[in-house]
Order: C-alpha cells, then structure tokens, then sequence
C-alpha cells in the first residue's frame, strides 16, 4: 500500500490556504465575545464530551450483544435484536429523542410516587433522556456492525478454540469479540464521528451543549458568522482526535498480528 505524503505539492497548497482563512478570521472579525463567554464555552464542550464519550460507552456496550444475537443467538433473540436495530435505523434521532422527553416524560409525572422518589431529581433533567436515546441510537447502528463483524470472523479460528476445549464464553472473550472488534474499527469510527454530529441534537430538550451556547451566544450579540465559524472548529478538532484515536488503534492490533 502506497505512502501518503503530507507534503505532497496540493496539500501544502491547501494547508497554506487555510492557514491564510484563519489568520483572515482572527484578524478581520469580532471575537470581543469570546472572553465574556469563554466560562460557558468550556462548561458546554465539557458536556457535548461527556454525553458523546457516555453515550458511546452504553451504545457500544449494547451493540455486542445485539450483534451476537442476530449472529448466532436463537431465533426468537435475532428477530428481537433485528427488530430493535431497523426500529433504530429507520427512525430519525431528532424523533426518538422527542419521544422519551415530551412522551415518556410527560408522562412519568403522573405516576403514582415518582414525584417523590429519589429518581425525580434525576427524571426532571433533560440529560438523562438525551443519554438514553443517543446510547439506544449508537447500540441500533453499532448492532448491525457487531453483526456482519461477528459473522466475518473465520470459522477456522473458531472451531481451532472448540477443539482446544474452550469453553464458548472463553471464546466469546479471546477470540471471537477481538477479531470482531479489529475487522470493523474503521467503521467504529465513523460511527463515533457521525455520534458526534449527533450531540447537537440534544439541545432541542434544553440540553445546554457547545451546540447550544453559541446557539444563545448568537442570540444575545447578534454575531453571526464567529460563533459559527468557533463551532465549527470546536467539531472539526473532536472529529480529528476520533480519528487520530483510531488510528493508533488500527496500528497498534496491526502490529500485533
């Protein structure tokens, strides 16, 4: 596989052209705001990255046993974990999201005792709902992953353990998840990116992300290009590091193989 060169002649030019847009921006717009709002920013990228790095934890959690069901669970779990994953994928996020926060939360408050439960703190923030469907969202796409990720594994490698007289959860645990999790980290990151551009969608419960603070900062100055173009960045910098992570990952199980 050939080399990329990060110094090949189109992408020096396209670095020096982005180069000459920052320098541009910092120097021709309004970023008077920026030290006024700056506590907020850093208070919302906190939590747009705990929401993305919570919700792909319980997502990716969830998507191993939805895969392994519809690989080779019984019948009756495959159509349970086929049914959930195409419920998840055929939906929009926006609409489940809005389902769990003005359906089931409108609703949770006429139950008897809840008012008065410990768990009313906790059901009365928009935070919650936002993990719950995010985490379901990122397990009904990771599942159909997990799916093709388990059947692509060898049946060589599999039947080799069966014959060394291991036992199938030891299996599950050395050999067949591993496998399964090295043949489709590409996927997974694309999958964590497009969870990322997901996150925004949280502050449509008032759920007050990056995506919302400058959603307010535009608001309350009447500045509109900045925030966006901050935004923007803000994204484009997580997106990198996701795929910086993944990367080191790929080489790292490449170089143990």
């Amino acid at each position: 596989m050939p080399k990329v060169s990060l110094f090949a002649p189109h992408r020096l030019v396209l670095m020096a052209l982005a180069l000459i847009l920052c320098l541009s921006a910092a120097i021709n717009m309004d970023w008077s705001w920026m030290e006024r709002y700056s506590q907020d920013i850093i208070g919302g990228l906190w939590r747009t990255l705990a929401l993305l790095t919570g919700t792909a934890i319980i997502g990716f959690l969830l998507s191993i046993p939805l895969g392994l069901a519809q690989a080779a669970g019984p019948a009756p779990l495959a159509w349970l974990a086929r049914g959930f994953c195409t419920l998840i994928r055929g939906t929009p996020i926006l609409l489940q999201l809005w389902l769990l926060y003005y359906g089931l939360g409108s609703v949770l408050p006429y139950i008897p005792g809840i008012r008065q439960s410990w768990l009313w703190p906790l059901l009365s923030e928009a935070w919650p709902y936002a993990m719950v469907s995010l985490s379901l969202c990122f397990a009904g796409y990771g599942g159909e992953v997990m799916r093709g990720a388990f059947k692509g594994v060898p049946n060589g490698e599999l039947e080799a353990a069966q014959a060394m007289g291991m036992h199938p959860f030891t299996i599950l645990r050395r050999i067949w998840l591993p496998r399964a999790i090295q043949r489709v980290l590409p996927t997974l990151n694309g999958e964590l990116i497009m969870q990322l551009k997901a996150t925004p969608l949280a502050a449509t419960i008032a759920f007050i992300d990056i995506y919302a603070v400058i959603a307010r900062i535009r608001q309350e100055t009447y500045i509109i290009y900045e925030p966006l173009l901050l935004l923007a960045l803000a994204y484009l910098i997580m997106a990198g590091l996701i795929t910086l992570g993944f990367r080191y990952l790929e080489n790292r199980t490449q170089a143990r193989r």
